[in-house]
């Protein structure tokens, strides 16, 4: 290996070729490309044909790292769309158990009231049903007690009722 007056500081290998031409390849990652020391027709189609398929390289390279980086934006803003989405579905489900919540606690006040009122419509026949349960028993009483008075007459007085019992009645 040696060094050339152009490529200082650079490690060089130098390859002759089956043709005879000597060809000097830096190991540098900026030149890549083979350098002759003999120009001839030959050399220069191959050296066209190397720069071109290297342009083509160089070009496709730039295709896959736009189509990379416009597909990684694509999916981004995806995903920021896909948050969106979900942010607002829990914002509506939220608003919808929210809503749902109040629309039960009105039911239950509601009820609560209804239930209340019945309780008290409840008390109220009960009461009633007692007052007139009272008054029953108190006419029986009186009719008991008006009965009693009449039999009182009846024995003091010596003789039967016929208008209660005409079946007894004498003949």
């Amino acid at each position: 290996m040696g060094v050339s007056g152009n490529q200082r500081g650079k490690e060089v290998e130098n390859t002759h070729t089956s043709s005879g031409v000597r060809q000097e390849y830096a190991f540098s990652p900026l030149n890549l490309i083979p350098t002759t020391t003999r120009t001839d027709s030959k050399d220069s189609v191959d050296r066209d044909a190397v720069l071109a398929r290297v342009e083509s390289e160089k070009r496709l390279a730039l295709i896959r790292a736009w189509e990379e980086s416009e597909k990684t934006k694509a999916e981004n803003r995806a995903y920021k769309r896909h948050n969106a989405v979900v942010l607002w579905e829990n914002s509506k489900k939220a608003s919808a158990e929210a809503h749902l919540k109040r629309i039960e606690e009105k039911l239950d006040r509601n009820k609560a009231k209804c239930v209340e009122k019945m309780q008290n419509n409840v008390a109220e026949i009960h009461r009633t049903a007692e007052e007139k349960r009272a008054m029953i028993e108190a006419n029986r009483g009186e009719e008991f007690l008006e009965i009693e008075e009449k039999a009182a007459k009846f024995r003091t007085r010596g003789y039967s009722p016929r208008k209660y019992l005409p079946c007894f009645g004498s003949s």
